[in-house]
């Protein structure tokens, strides 16, 4: 099938989202449930603890109890409140990563109250919208030191459409910012996968929302979550990659299967390159992550570095390629935005 479709319905009893093109699983996105804390995206008053000698920076006493670190320690003082947006999920025994680069978004806008300036989408290239756009910008944000980023989905909006969205968006971070006395509160929940979507997904616009009972049913999403709980993915040609996470970094192992032919291994290594940046994506790992490719001459290293760079271009979350090791495996670090899949699902089934 082809073209975009949205699924808006739920997964073994918690809200979630699928991004399908042509046919493939692309995003996908579960409410993680209260294990999880404060999700990435949640906006918190806190109060700076003490600092962390050697660590460079400091922990944030948040809600309930719970524990944040944050890096960006100058001009706050501990024991005062503090305004932090989480920036990523912990693991289990360790502090929520914080910052206070707080970024406030909606379908159309972001607003960036640490980072002045108007930026338009590099995605919009016609430059009669560039203008449109950067008017209405600077009309919307007159008197403001916060900044504005328009999204590009801000490029077919009517202007009326977007002055609403950026007013609307500027007033809350406005109030939010403003918001320093008192103890630890949670001040802005992290959007629900429902809301995710409607916000992340709408540029291309989908060809189709499906919504509703049964819709993941539907579009056969459940068979797709079932293929990502097992380690192994087929690959065109016959190869497959077996991607394990452990305690301290996700492994891959990449084979070819029956197929001996010569170029077998730079097929196959190819093919898992290429799909390498969505499964991590849909399995929701992160952290370090080595990959064993099948064994193949030093020469063809190039080649494979254009299909990782190429994968991983545009990702949401920051991933940093590292290279090759001397042991010939490759190396790269992905930010832990999301719960693994597996464990969102497991904790669901209990």
């Amino acid at each position: 099938m082809k073209g975009r479709v949205v699924v808006l319905g739920d997964c073994r009893g918690r809200e979630a989202a699928a991004l399908i093109v042509d046919g493939r699983l692309e995003d996908l996105l579960i409410d993680p449930g209260e294990a999880a804390g404060f999700a990435p995206g949640a906006i918190l008053r806190g109060v700076l603890d003490r600092p962390m000698k050697g660590q460079g920076g400091a922990f944030v006493k948040l809600p309930g109890g719970a524990k944040g670190f944050l890096r960006e320690t100058k001009g706050h003082a501990p024991g005062k409140p503090v305004i932090v947006q989480v920036s990523g999920f912990a693991e289990a025994g360790k502090a929520l990563p914080v910052t206070t680069r707080l970024l406030f978004k909606s379908r159309l806008c972001i607003v960036t109250p640490a980072a002045p300036g108007l930026n338009i989408s590099r995605r919009i290239r016609e430059a009669e919208d560039r203008a449109r756009l950067e008017a209405l910008s600077a009309a919307a944000m007159a008197g403001s030191g916060f900044g504005l980023i328009l999204r590009s989905a801000a490029a077919s909006a009517q202007d009326e459409e977007i002055t609403i969205d950026i007013a609307a968006t500027r007033a809350l971070a406005e109030a939010v910012v403003a918001d320093v006395t008192g103890g630890p509160e949670l001040l802005v929940d992290a959007a629900t996968p429902h809301e995710e979507a409607a916000r992340d997904w709408a540029d291309p616009a989908p060809d189709e929302v499906a919504e509703g009972e049964g819709a993941f049913a539907r579009h056969g999403i459940e068979e797709m979550i079932d293929a990502l709980l097992s380690p192994v993915v087929p690959l065109p040609g016959g190869g497959h990659m077996a991607i394990e996470p452990t305690r301290a970094l996700v492994a891959v192992d990449v084979n070819t299967g029956a197929d001996t032919s010569p170029a077998a291994s730079l097929k196959a290594n190819i093919a898992a390159a290429r799909d390498l940046a969505r499964q991590l994506r849909l399995r929701g790992l992160g952290g370090q992550v080595t990959v064993d490719f099948a064994p193949m001459p030093k020469r063809d290293r190039a080649t494979l570095d254009q299909q990782l760079r190429a994968a991983f271009k545009g990702e949401a979350a920051e991933t940093s390629l590292a290279g090759w090791t001397p042991l010939g495996n490759f190396e790269l670090q992905r930010k832990r935005d999301r719960l693994p899949l597996a464990a969102i699902l497991k904790e669901g089934a209990e």
